[in-house]
C-alpha cells in the first residue's frame, strides 16, 4: 500500500512533525509505504499543484492521498484531479473544500487562538498593549487564529492592539518584521503570535532590541517548550500536527482496508505553560500518539 503525503513546507517544525506522524502510523500499521511531497518554496500553490501532478504520474498510482492544502482555493483544480483519478483523500490541518474527502483531522483554530489569547490577557490582568503577529494572509489557520485573537481582545476593554504584522509562519520573517517595527515604536507589553516558530522569531527580535514582552504562540514545538521552560515565553496552545497526520494516515489505511473511519476528528485544545510543559518536553519521536482505537474508547 502506497500513500502520498502532502505537507506545506520544510521551514515549520510542525510539518516536520506531521511527516514523522505519517511515518509512525505507517510503521505501526505495517505494509504501508509513505511518499512525501513538500514544496521547496514554503506554502507555494504552484509547486503543490506540480507535486500533485508528479504523484498522479506515478505507476502504480498512490492508493490514497493524505493531504494538507497550502491555500484555500489555488490548489483546487489539482485536488479535483485526484478525486477524478479515483484516489481517496484524507485531509488534515486545513479543510479540503474542492472535493470530497474520506476523513478530515484537525483542531479548532479559532478555539485554540481564543484559549491562548485569553490565557495571555488574563496574565496581563486585562491591561496592556499587545502586538499581533499573524501567518500568511491567505492561510485558513492564520485567519481563524486571528479571529480568535480579536474575539478574546474584545472581552478585555483594557487591552489595546497596537499593530498586526504578517510573519508568514516563518521565524526569519517574523524576526525581521518585528525588529523593523520595534525600531519605530515603543515596545508592546505582550505579543500574540499565530504559531510558535514565529514566536521564536519575535523573541529573537526582542532580545536583539533589548526589549521584553510576554509572548505566546501556537503549536507546542520543541523550541517553544524550551522557551517556556526557560521562562522566555509564557505559553503555547498544542496544535498537534504530528497527531493529526498520524490519525489521517491511519484513516487512509483503514479506509483502504475496508474499515469504517470517522468523517471528522477534532483534537482538543490544550494550553502548555510552565505548570505542565514537562509533558511536552520530549523530541517528537518520543511524544505519545493516540490511535483511532484509543480515540474511540469511552472516557471512564
Amino acid at each position: 500500500m502506497k500513500l502520498a503525503v502532502f505537507t506545506k513546507n520544510f521551514t515549520n517544525p510542525a510539518y516536520g512533525a506531521a511527516r514523522l506522524g505519517a511515518e509512525r502510523a505507517a510503521a505501526a500499521l505495517g505494509g504501508v509505504e509513505v511518499l512525501h511531497f513538500v514544496p521547496q518554496t514554503p506554502d507555494d500553490p504552484t509547486q503543490q499543484r506540480e507535486l500533485i501532478a508528479q504523484a498522479l504520474a506515478l505507476r502504480p498510482l498512490p492508493d490514497a492521498f493524505v493531504f494538507s492544502p497550502v491555500h484555500a482555493t489555488e490548489v483546487d483544480p489539482a485536488i479535483r484531479r485526484v478525486v477524478e483519478a479515483g484516489i481517496p483523500m484524507v485531509g488534515f490541518v486545513n479543510p479540503i473544500e474542492a472535493a470530497p474527502s474520506v476523513s478530515y483531522v484537525s483542531s479548532d483554530d479559532h478555539a485554540l487562538a481564543l484559549a491562548i489569547a485569553r490565557h495571555l490577557l488574563r496574565h496581563l490582568q486585562g491591561q496592556g498593549r499587545v502586538l499581533i503577529v499573524s501567518g500568511p494572509t491567505a492561510s485558513y489557520t492564520s485567519n481563524e487564529r486571528l479571529r480568535g485573537f480579536h474575539e478574546a481582545v474584545a472581552e478585555f476593554p483594557g487591552i489595546t492592539v497596537v499593530d498586526t504584522l504578517a510573519g508568514d509562519y516563518a521565524r526569519d520573517v517574523a524576526r525581521e518584521r518585528t525588529a523593523a517595527w520595534l525600531q519605530s515604536h515603543a515596545g508592546p507589553d505582550a505579543c500574540l503570535v499565530a504559531n510558535d516558530i514565529m514566536a521564536v522569531g519575535v523573541l529573537d527580535a526582542l532580545d536583539a532590541a533589548g526589549r521584553t514582552a510576554t509572548v505566546v504562540g501556537v503549536n507546542a514545538i520543541p523550541q517553544a517548550i524550551d522557551a517556556i521552560a526557560a521562562g522566555r515565553m509564557l505559553a503555547t496552545a498544542d496544535f498537534n500536527a504530528m497527531q493529526m497526520a498520524y490519525l489521517a494516515t491511519e484513516c487512509a489505511v483503514r479506509h483502504l482496508r475496508g474499515e469504517p473511519v470517522p468523517a471528522r476528528i477534532e483534537l482538543p485544545v490544550q494550553i502548555v505553560d510552565a505548570r505542565n510543559c514537562q509533558q511536552w518536553n520530549l523530541p517528537y519521536e518520543q511524544r505519545p500518539v493516540i490511535t483511532l482505537e484509543q480515540l474511540r474508547r469511552p472516557t471512564p
